[in-house]
């Protein structure tokens, strides 16, 4: 694969030459595409399926409500805290084989958790299905690097897998609801089939790629692992006990503390787990950023909608789940037309547009009141934020992985989805204390209090989204001015 000076698509000046890719378009490379996003559906559908399965879970192992959120918390750290190690480990030992070793995680985990006796053996369960995509799914991502040659056809394959993470949220929901009616058990149970499936395909139709073998990063690999999930963890803990509690702030100074040695180590070691060069080129830089700020805004306003829908609306889980599909379907348009919009345009605009068209969501959600309903009220911010989603992370995909060597491909595609956690984690924290607060000294809160929380809470994902558009607009820049 190289980069070409004049092709539109590229926001990164030419790059060294790169191993070629690894499967032609066509079949070949359709097949390779369907087993690459059939993993990213996997990791996206086990973000939100357990959620829906929480009360039968609670009471078919008599989880305390404490308890309870660890079944989100232990998946969140282990999946967060491990995504820096398990890019890097894909660059090392090939990708091809760590997305199988992961996928054969999560299927394993997915056992244990369907056949849990009880409450610690579910949590564990979770934790090892967390192991098993922060290896797999940088993997699966850095293979579309490898796959795909850079420039059109990449852009299709990063449009399909864009369209598949978006949809695959809102298919969490879905399938979560009609699973859960039958046994909650069911939800850890369908991962088997589809993982082994995965894993046999991913064999017959991926190639291995070329490993880079070298001594291993092992300060490296414990700090930014401690680092992550001590961070992750604070995050968490302060959606639920408050930014100024001590465990809250403990952590998140750990946290800190870790990542800032992490980063000064890696200037040191011959092969760091996170190369700095990543960070040389500032379109990459404000395209991990604005993904940290979006997916911020995302994570918080999805969960407060999901919780809106059912006690302010008053929804079945089902029927829940279902009011997601405007964003799902909005999303898939945006993100199949965004590949053809690319070499016309430019990823900077597409980039600014989606960023724009999350922070007009969450204006228009701020307006919500109790009896703006399902169509007045939520419908609309549902298609924006959809939209934003498909036209936004495509070009930003493209941007992160553009001009890549081979041996780098794994460690970005880590680093990518780690800011990701983070940022889903972060919004989570910020919004639900926000709507915490609002909601304060009300033992029963109606309708009315619940619309006025969630419109005073997404103001925050606002500024979230209104700084992703500020660095879209000054930090990212276009091909020609910085060639």
């Amino acid at each position: 694969m190289t980069t070409h000076d004049q092709q539109p698509s590229v926001v990164e000046p030419p790059a060294p030459a790169k191993e070629p890719a690894g499967r032609p378009p066509g079949r070949a490379g359709a097949l390779a595409l369907a087993v690459i996003v059939t993993c990213q559906l996997m990791v996206a559908v086990d973000g939100n399926i357990v959620n829906i399965a929480l009360p039968r879970i609670q009471s078919g192992l008599d989880f305390s409500p404490g308890g309870l959120a660890w079944v989100f918390s232990a998946y969140s750290l282990a999946f967060g805290g491990l995504l820096l190690l398990g890019g890097r480990t894909s660059d090392v030992l090939g990708r091809r084989r760590m997305l199988a070793w992961g996928l054969l995680t999560v299927v394993a985990a997915s056992l244990l958790g369907g056949l849990a006796p009880n409450a610690g053996v579910l949590i564990a369960a979770r934790a090892l299905q967390g192991v098993g995509f922060a290896f797999a799914a940088p993997a699966a991502l850095s293979l579309i690097a490898v796959t795909f040659a850079e420039g059109p056809e990449r852009n299709r394959a990063l449009g399909v897998f864009s369209t598949v993470a978006g949809l695959g949220i809102t298919l969490g929901l879905i399938l979560g609801g009609l699973l859960t009616t039958l046994s909650w058990r069911l939800v850890f149970f369908v991962n088997v089939p589809i993982g082994l499936a995965a894993v046999l395909l991913a064999y017959r139709h991926l190639p291995e790629t070329e490993r880079h073998p070298g001594r291993p990063d092992v300060l490296g690999a414990l700090t930014s692992t401690a680092g992550t999930t001590a961070l992750v963890y604070g995050l968490i803990h302060a959606s639920s006990a408050g930014w100024g509690s001590a465990a809250t702030v403990t952590a998140l100074a750990l946290g800190a503390l870790l990542l800032a040695g992490f980063v000064l180590s890696q200037a040191k070691v011959a092969r760091p787990l996170i190369p700095l060069s990543l960070f040389a080129r500032r379109n990459r830089s404000g395209a991990y950023a604005v993904f940290l700020l979006l997916f911020a805004a995302m994570g918080g306003t999805y969960f407060l909608l999901s919780l809106y829908v059912q006690d302010g609306l008053g929804l079945h889980p089902l029927t829940a789940g279902l009011a997601f599909l405007p964003l799902a379907l909005a999303q898939f348009a945006a993100a199949r037309n965004a590949p053809k919009l690319i070499p016309r345009f430019g990823a900077k605009p597409l980039i600014v547009t989606g960023s724009a068209l999350l922070l007009a969501d969450s204006l228009w959600l701020a307006a919500t009141g109790p009896d703006s309903g399902y169509w007045g009220g939520l419908f609309g911010p549902l298609l924006l934020l959809g939209a934003g989603l498909g036209l936004g992370f495509v070009p930003l995909n493209t941007t992160i992985l553009a001009g890549l060597a081979p041996k780098e491909t794994g460690a970005a595609s880590g680093l990518l989805q780690a800011v990701q956690q983070i940022g889903l984690s972060l919004g989570v924290a910020v919004l639900v204390t926000v709507y915490g607060r609002t909601l304060h000294g009300a033992a029963q809160p109606g309708r009315a209090e619940l619309a006025h929380g969630l419109a005073t809470a997404v103001t925050a994902a606002a500024a979230f989204s209104g700084l992703a558009v500020l660095i879209a607009l000054f930090v990212i820049i276009r091909p020609a001015k910085q060639n």
